[in-house]
């Protein structure tokens, strides 16, 4: 470290104001609003240990701001005249968040007639008198005028620098980014600033000039002064005339932004000198304020904002007992802190016999697989770990020592032997198996013949509980890294940790089994204590019917699926690529021929240039690095207007994307053993419950465009085989109609009636090609929560008429209406919405005061029930399947794909009858018993030679 002086000067003023409209409502045991309170402090928290990472300040102190009127009230009476007054629920949390501050014993500073800004400017200026660099940790632009100001050297030191700190965008802001931000260097900020002025603070400036006109003015002239006194000379227009006439406002304006360097200092520097964080008045305040998981977190050590290490228990063997997460009331026993040094390393069939007695004597045991590649088909096993309880965990190495033949390996039990001696506990069904993403741990050790049952996998539980909801701003992930932090306030071991990152990353097999013992039982050890955590909470919180009903039984079936897999026609995608690559030069060359030059299309950067400077089309927007934003919404508009172009390179984009995505990836994603492409399915990939797909992603094939078909068309079954498509035909649109209680939409779905074309007819009073088309967008954008603006969009009309579409809508289907509100007022109220079958999606910023993440969240929440539904009922069908196709004589039908509402299968072509009877039957019943539906569930079957034909 450095023995240079190194200042933070914290603006606290934003920082609350950022907390404030970033957190739901919260309040203390008391009855005090403390949503603020509690963001503030986390973000201190962070700041904090951000700092001590990057080996950081010397010096830090909070400024404040004491109160609304300064000296500058004195000089212009309108000065931040237009400020709204703080919320009410905000005010009696100021003096909370002083205690915040004063809890982490750094020093807070306010002074009475002063701005934070002012008092940051002097002790900053102060500082690199002495020689120290400052930082302030803010993102003000007034604050910029400061940036690059350093002391002058004296006594031999030399003077220190100010530069800033966004810690919202992680941004550090020099002098650069000034220019950047406002044209000019830091010094002419103050100039810019008095010309444009500050709707915020009620700085008047000249009516009229904005940051760019400003900007350019200071730029040309040098100076404020200099811009003022050249007004007169200039051609007559409308910046000349305003320029003269708002001459003295500019020049007070000039004085109200000036930053006051020179104030009187409440606490002196050498007192703002960071030490070590005492842990008795944050553990006071924390626990005073219910703030429970950041007091597990200093109790644990883990993310203390300390600078030393002085706290953390697992090093001193202490007893770590933390609170239950918020919304929890499921608190954890009082087990030891994880100590790896516990762990045992099993290098002999004796002890591996002796940890496998013990499993089965204590009936339930966590497991967990550690292999050479994430890839489950592909990855070879090096070990496997097992946890009995807290500490009481081992790791058996099973392909350690590396690849080289002449490589020196560790002690192990022999694969086979250990596999075999491994084999009977793994498939009692007398002995619970518990994992995290067990799915993964269930293809590894299928693929080493053994079949892993029963099971519980700790992540599918975790998402069961608190899919949506972010805990204490650790975030809202089921990760093992994630859920360890949150519920157990321990931090693990990282697979960088132990095998490196890049080029000099090992294969965990080389890892010395010691270390590798730390790790893989640290996963096991983690898995145990998170299942006799949150398996209780499933019962007390509701959690219990969508686990044992839905999701636990899932996972061994889409387990299956993957090693599965489906074979792809290799030469067929080839030649698509082939065809896919003559398309995009085509294309090119006519957007070429267009601009009338060449260019790299696929590049944001030189399309813009072309489209709005060159070509001068209207409606481009520079971003924060100075390009011209290109994206599809601006590219549609552009198309939409008549510019032809954009429509060009709309589609050359498409294609690009499926020849790289697609037709190129997919003939590397075959699997070289199985001859077949194995994706991965992520069973808490998306919020509502519904499955994703990675490696490849199979789920955004386009399927109505020729393209999106031509794709489908190479995935195709074994010789002798054919695949079968079994789809839920509307799945939400039925659902919308039982869930909202609509009679209309009920009755057209038992009449098997096209319920777009009765729509249409509900809306316009006749069905047309036109009418059915804007009746299916409006049917599917209402269920989605809409806007007017958004179906505007979509119908091409202005939003004043896609209101009186939705009001209309409503007139006809008052029952969606009240359905919109009703789920509504119950999100708002408990802060998550629920399916037909128990599932609950959480929405934390349903009640946000930020307007956009609010009606994000209110759109999400009218659609999750819906969709949420759908997803369980697919995911029913789908255990249900194999086990009714087995009865049915049937049990060599594979089923492959799940995608959307969609299942597909391989099977022989004359079990095509036989089959579809069975597996029409298991979707059409999939919500029986727990749920009867109002209307039937449509199912519509093909079968063909490629996934394209079965539709």
């Amino acid at each position: 470290m450095s023995d240079k002086q190194h200042l933070y000067l914290v603006d606290g003023s934003a920082y609350i104001f950022r907390a404030y409209h970033r957190l739901p409502p919260l309040t203390n045991p008391q009855g005090t609003p403390v949503g603020a309170v509690y963001g503030y402090t986390t973000m201190l928290w962070k700041l904090a240990e951000d700092l001590h990472k990057a080996d950081g300040p010397t010096h830090l102190a909070v400024i404040l701001d004491k109160g609304s009127h300064s000296f500058r009230n004195d000089l212009y009476d309108q000065y931040k005249a237009n400020r709204p007054e703080p919320p009410e629920d905000l005010i009696p949390q100021f003096p909370l968040i002083r205690e915040a501050t004063r809890a982490f014993s750094l020093p807070c500073i306010e002074e009475e007639g002063l701005e934070a800004d002012d008092l940051i400017a002097s002790y900053a200026r102060e500082a690199t008198r002495r020689g120290w660099d400052v930082t302030i940790v803010s993102s003000d632009k007034d604050l910029m005028q400061l940036v690059g100001k350093c002391g002058e050297p004296h006594d031999g030191v030399e003077g220190g620098c100010i530069d800033m700190l966004d810690t919202m965008k992680n941004q550090r802001i020099d002098i650069p980014e000034v220019i950047e931000k406002f044209g000019v260097p830091p010094e002419l900020v103050g100039d810019v600033l008095a010309l444009m002025g500050d709707s915020v603070d009620n700085v008047p400036g000249i009516f009229g000039i904005g940051p760019k006109t400003a900007s350019k003015l200071i730029q040309e002239h040098g100076s404020l002064t200099a811009a003022l006194d050249a007004a007169p000379a200039m051609k007559p227009s409308k910046l000349r005339e305003r320029l003269i006439e708002g001459r003295a406002m500019a020049e007070l304006s000039r004085v109200l932004v000036q930053l006051k360097e020179d104030c009187p200092l409440p606490m002196t520097l050498d007192e703002f000198k960071l030490n070590t964080v005492p842990k008795e008045p944050l553990a006071e305040f924390l626990a005073a304020h219910g703030f429970t998981s950041l007091l597990r977190r200093l109790d644990a050590g883990g993310g203390s904002p300390e600078r030393a290490t002085n706290l953390n228990p697992a090093k001193q063997g202490t007893p770590s007992a933390p609170a239950a997460p918020q919304g929890s009331r499921q608190p954890l026993p009082e087990w030891p802190a994880i100590d790896r040094s516990a762990y045992e390393c099993v290098q002999t069939s004796e002890r591996l016999r002796h940890w496998i007695e013990r499993a089965f004597a204590a009936r339930a045991v966590a497991i967990d697989t550690e292999t050479s590649s994430i890839d489950a088909m592909r990855a070879e096993l090096a070990g496997i770990s097992l946890a009995l309880g807290p500490n009481d965990a081992c790791y058996i190495p099973l392909g350690h020592g590396g690849s080289d033949m002449f490589a020196e390996r560790p002690l192990q039990v022999d694969r086979d032997e250990a596999l075999a001696l491994l084999k009977p506990l793994l498939e009692s069904d007398a002995v619970l198996k518990i994992g995290q993403n067990i799915k993964y741990d269930i293809n590894i050790l299928a693929r080493n013949g053994i079949a892993l049952a029963p099971i519980d996998d700790t992540m599918i539980i975790s998402f069961a509980l608190d899919a949506g909801r972010s805990l204490d701003g650790i975030g809202g992930g089921h990760g093992m890294d994630e859920l360890s932090q949150r519920h157990l306030g321990h931090a693990t071991l990282t697979f960088k940790d132990i095998c490196g990152t890049g080029k000099k990353q090992i294969p965990f097999g080389e890892v010395p089994v010691e270390r590798a013992t730390e790790y893989a039982a640290e996963d096991a050890d983690v898995t145990w204590r998170l299942h006799k955590h949150l398996k209780p909470r499933l019962a007390i919180e509701g959690g219990t019917r969508i686990y044992e009903r839905v999701e636990r039984p899932l996972i061994p079936v889409v387990a299956a699926m993957e090693r599965n897999g489906i074979k792809v026609d290799r030469a067929r995608l080839a030649r698509l690529s082939e065809e896919f690559a003559g398309e995009i030069a085509r294309i090119e060359q006519e957007i070429w021929d267009c601009c009338g030059e060449q260019f790299t299309v696929g590049s944001p950067q030189q399309l813009g240039k072309i489209l709005f400077e060159k070509m001068g089309y209207k409606g481009g927007r520079k971003g924060k690095s100075g390009q011209y934003s290109t994206d599809q919404a601006i590219l549609e508009g552009l198309a939409a207007q008549g510019a032809e172009v954009a429509q060009k390179v709309l589609d050359w984009r498409q294609v690009a994307k499926l020849k790289s995505t697609y037709t190129d990836a997919l003939q590397t994603a075959i699997n070289p053993a199985t001859g077949r492409v194995h994706t991965s399915y992520s069973l808490v990939g998306a919020q509502t419950g519904r499955l994703s797909s990675t490696d490849p992603n199979l789920q955004n094939i386009p399927i109505r465009t020729a393209i999106g078909r031509q794709i489908r068309e190479a995935f195709v079954p074994e010789e002798g085989m054919v695949l079968l498509a079994a789809d839920y035909s509307q799945i939400e649109l039925r659902l919308a109609a039982h869930m909202a209680d609509v009679p209309a939409l009920k009755e057209a779905f038992r009449a098997g009636e096209d319920i777009h074309a009765r729509t249409a007819r509900e809306m316009y009073g006749e069905v047309t090609r036109d009418t059915r088309a804007q009746a299916k967008t409006i049917n599917f954008a209402i269920l989605y929560g809409i806007s007017r603006w958004g179906l505007g969009g979509r119908l091409g009309i202005e939003a004043d008429e896609a209101q009186a579409v939705i009001d209309r809508y409503f007139d006809r289907f008052p029952g969606i209406r009240n359905y919109i509100h009703a789920t509504l007022e119950t999100v708002r109220e408990r802060g998550y919405s629920e399916t037909l079958f128990g599932r609950k999606t959480w929405f934390p910023r349903i009640n946000s005061r930020n307007q956009a993440e609010r009606q994000g969240s209110e759109r999400a929440a009218i659609n999750a029930p819906i969709q949420g539904t759908s997803a369980d009922i697919i995911k029913r069908a789908m255990a249900r399947m194999l086990p009714a196709l087995s009865s049915a004589g049937l049990g060599h039908v594979k089923m492959l794909l799940q995608v959307h509402d969609e299942l597909v299968f391989e099977l022989p072509q004359a079990d095509v009858p036989a089959a579809s009877a069975v597996i029409e039957r298991v979707m059409a019943d999939a919500a029986l018993p727990a749920v009867e539906l109002d209307v039937p569930l449509g199912i519509e079957i093909g079968h063909g030679h490629s996934w394209d034909a079965a539709h």
